[in-house]
C-alpha cells in the first residue's frame, strides 16, 4: 500500500513538471488591438490616427473630361491654333484626373491646427495652343518649359492647395483672401469664365482671418505677385526708338520698332524691347514670348470683408499690385545667339527705367440662398473693377495668353475677319520720341454669375455668364498702336514720330482704318447635372463666347507672332467680332 501510494504521488510530481513546463512555453497575451476611431469634431470622414489626438480625413474625386470644339476644361477657342481656326488645332480635347485631399486637425489651446494638401494627377490631350502656323514643327508651351508630360504611359502631378491653418493664419498655397468661396465656379463646368478673378489651384500666400461671430469676417493677406501666370498679364513696352543713336544724339531721329525685331539681331538700348506677340507669356522667364515686367519687388496685398449666414453672403474684396516695368528697352524679343529662346542683355540697363505705378481691384459678390423655385436653389453675382491689375478682372483658372485673337470667313477680303484684343496691366515706352511715357495702367470692368436650379434630388441646371470689358486710355492706345500698325490709335500719323519699320500691320488706306486695343468679353453657357447615386455626376455643358475688338477696318501683314494669321504674308484681313461655341461632356465621382 505505502509502495502504491509513492507511485502516484511520484505521477503527479511528474505532471505538475509537465505542465509546468507546457506553460512556461506559451506566448505572452498580446495587448488589445487599437481600432480606428471615428472623430465627430470636424465633420463626416474624419478618424483618429492610431496613438495620437489628430483627425484626418483622405477625400478627394476622379474625373474624366471630354470638350469638343475647345480646349480642356472647356477653355474656349479664343487664341493660338484654336483662334485661327487651323489645320494644327485638335476639334477635341480630354483628360483624366485623379485629385487626392488630405486633411489633419488637432484641438490645442490656441484652437485647431490644420494642414491641408491636395495633389492632382492628370494624362490630357497635348494639343497645339500657339504655334502661328508651325504646329508640325513647334510647341509654343516646350519653349517656356510648361509642357506637360502627357505621352503614352505618362502623365503629370500637380499642386493645387498645400497649406497651414494656426490661429487665424494660413500659410501656404491657398485660395487668395480677394476672392469668392466659389472662385471662378458660381454654376459652371468651364475654367475660363471672364469678369473676376480666380485661384481656384492656389497661389502662395500668407494671411490672417478675424472672427466676429454671427457669420461676419475679415481677412487680410499676402500674395505672389511674381511672374507666374497668376497675378500677372503682360507689361507692354512700345519701343520706337531713334536708331542710329544714343541718348543725346544728334542723329536723326527713324523709330524702330523693336518689338518685333528679327530673331538674332543685336539687342542694344537702340534696339530692343517688348514683344507685340499677340500670344505670349506673363511670365519674364518666358523671353521668347515675354513682357516688359521686371522681377518682382512687392506681393500683392489683399482682404475681405464678409457676411455669411442662412439667406446668404456678401462679400468685399480689396487688392493692390505693382506694376513695375523693367528697362526703356527691355529685352524680350528672341534671340538666337543667346541661349534657346533666350535674349542678349548687353546694354539695357544704360537706358534706365519708368518709375513703377500702384495698380489694385476691387470686387463685390453676393449669394442668395432659399429662393422660391426650389430647395437648393440659388444666385451667385459678382462685379470686378480694376486699375493695372487685369487678371483680376480677365479671372480664368490658368495664366492668360498675350491676347484674345479669333478669325473667321469674310467674302470682303482675301484672308477674312480677325478680331483682336490685348490682355495687359499696362503700356509703356516710345523710348527717345516724341511719345515716350511711363507705365499707363490698363482699366478692366468684369461681371459673372449663376442662377443655380435642382428639379429633384437627381437632375440640376444652371445658366451662367460673364461679361469682361479692357480699356486704354489714349497715351497707350498711341503708343500700342504706333508698334503695331505704325499710326495713331486714329490711323493717322503722329507729328514727329516715324512709322516703325517692322509693324506687323499695314493698314490699307481707305477702308476705316482705327486702332484701339481694347475689348469686351463676353460669355453665356448652360451645364445640366445627373447624379444617379450620391457623389457621382454626369454633365453637359454648351457656352458661346464673344469677342468684340475695338479696331476696325482693313489691314495686311506678314505672319508673325505679332500677326498671327492663317492666311500669309499679304492676305487683308477685316478686323470685326467673332464668336466661338465650345461643348464639354464630364463624369465625376467625389469621395
Amino acid at each position: 500500500m505505502k509502495m502504491v501510494k509513492s507511485l502516484v504521488l511520484g505521477s503527479s510530481a511528474i505532471l505538475l513538471a509537465v505542465s509546468g513546463a507546457q506553460a512556461a512555453d506559451l506566448p505572452v497575451k498580446a495587448k488589445a488591438v487599437e481600432y480606428v476611431r471615428i472623430c465627430s469634431l470636424y465633420g463626416a470622414g474624419f478618424w483618429y490616427i492610431p496613438g495620437t489626438d489628430t483627425c484626418i480625413k483622405i477625400g478627394g474625386y476622379l474625373r474624366a473630361d471630354l470638350n469638343i470644339h475647345a480646349g480642356n476644361s472647356d477653355q474656349p477657342w479664343w487664341n493660338g491654333d484654336p483662334g485661327l481656326q487651323d489645320r494644327y488645332v485638335n476639334q477635341y480635347n480630354d483628360y483624366a484626373r485623379l485629385a487626392l485631399t488630405i486633411d489633419t486637425r488637432t484641438a490645442t489651446e490656441y484652437g485647431v491646427v490644420r494642414t491641408f494638401g491636395q495633389i492632382d494627377s492628370t494624362f490630357a490631350t497635348e494639343g497645339s495652343t500657339s504655334s502661328i502656323n508651325v504646329g508640325s514643327t513647334l510647341n509654343a508651351g516646350a519653349l517656356g518649359g510648361t509642357l506637360f508630360n502627357n505621352t503614352a504611359g505618362a502623365g503629370y502631378m500637380t499642386p493645387e492647395f498645400l497649406f497651414i491653418q494656426f490661429a487665424g493664419f494660413t500659410f501656404g498655397k491657398s485660395s487668395s483672401a480677394f476672392n469668392t468661396p466659389w472662385h471662378g465656379f458660381p454654376g459652371n463646368n468651364t475654367a475660363f469664365l471672364v469678369g473676376g478673378y480666380d485661384t481656384v489651384t492656389g497661389i502662395n500666400n500668407i494671411q490672417y482671418t478675424a472672427q466676429f461671430g454671427n457669420g461676419v469676417s475679415a481677412t487680410i493677406g499676402v500674395d505672389d505677385s511674381s511672374a507666374n501666370g497668376y497675378n500677372r498679364t503682360q507689361l507692354f513696352n512700345a519701343t520706337l526708338i531713334s536708331n542710329p543713336g544714343n541718348p543725346g544724339s544728334a542723329s536723326p531721329a527713324v523709330s524702330v520698332n523693336a518689338s518685333t525685331a528679327a530673331p538674332g539681331a543685336i539687342t542694344t538700348p537702340t534696339q530692343s524691347g517688348g514683344n507685340i506677340g499677340l500670344y505670349g507669356s506673363p511670365s519674364s522667364l518666358d523671353t521668347v514670348a515675354g513682357t516688359a515686367y521686371s522681377g518682382a519687388f512687392l506681393p500683392d496685398v489683399v482682404g475681405n470683408i464678409k457676411v455669411d449666414q442662412a439667406w446668404g453672403m456678401f462679400q468685399l474684396s480689396g487688392a493692390l499690385h505693382d506694376v513695375s516695368p523693367a528697362y526703356w528697352a527691355s529685352a524680350n524679343t528672341p534671340n538666337a545667339s543667346t541661349l534657346v529662346g533666350g535674349n542678349n542683355l548687353t546694354g539695357t540697363e544704360l537706358s534706365g527705367h519708368p518709375d513703377s505705378k500702384l495698380g489694385g481691384a476691387v470686387s463685390a459678390a453676393l449669394q442668395i440662398k432659399n429662393l422660391p423655385t426650389g430647395a437648393g436653389d440659388d444666385v451667385k453675382v459678382e462685379g470686378t473693377w480694376g486699375l493695372g491689375a487685369t487678371k483680376y478682372v480677365l479671372g480664368t483658372a490658368g495664366a492668360l495668353p498675350g491676347s484674345f485673337y479669333m478669325t473667321k470667313g469674310n467674302a470682303n477680303t482675301t484672308a477674312g475677319t480677325i478680331a483682336i484684343g490685348a490682355i495687359t496691366d499696362g503700356v509703356y515706352g516710345g523710348w527717345q520720341t516724341p511719345l515716350q511715357s511711363g507705365v499707363q495702367l490698363t482699366q478692366g470692368f468684369g461681371f459673372r454669375g449663376a442662377f443655380n436650379h435642382n428639379w429633384d434630388p437627381y437632375w440640376s441646371t444652371s445658366l451662367f455668364g460673364g461679361i469682361a470689358v479692357i480699356k486704354y486710355n489714349d497715351t497707350a492706345k498711341n503708343l500700342w498702336c504706333e508698334s503695331y500698325g505704325g499710326t495713331g490709335s486714329n490711323g493717322l500719323a503722329i507729328p514727329g514720330v516715324a512709322a516703325p519699320g517692322g509693324h506687323p500691320a499695314t493698314p490699307v488706306a481707305g477702308t476705316g482704318y482705327t486702332c484701339d486695343p481694347g475689348f469686351t468679353m463676353s460669355q453665356i453657357g448652360a451645364v445640366t447635372r445627373w447624379t444617379p447615386v450620391k457623389n457621382l455626376t454626369f454633365s453637359g455643358e454648351v457656352m458661346y463666347s464673344y469677342l468684340k475688338t475695338n479696331m476696325t477696318g482693313i489691314a495686311t501683314g506678314t505672319t508673325s507672332s505679332s500677326f498671327p494669321v492663317a492666311g500669309g504674308s499679304g492676305a487683308s484681313w477685316q478686323y470685326g467680332n467673332v464668336g466661338t461655341v465650345s461643348f464639354n461632356l464630364r463624369a465625376q465621382r467625389n469621395f
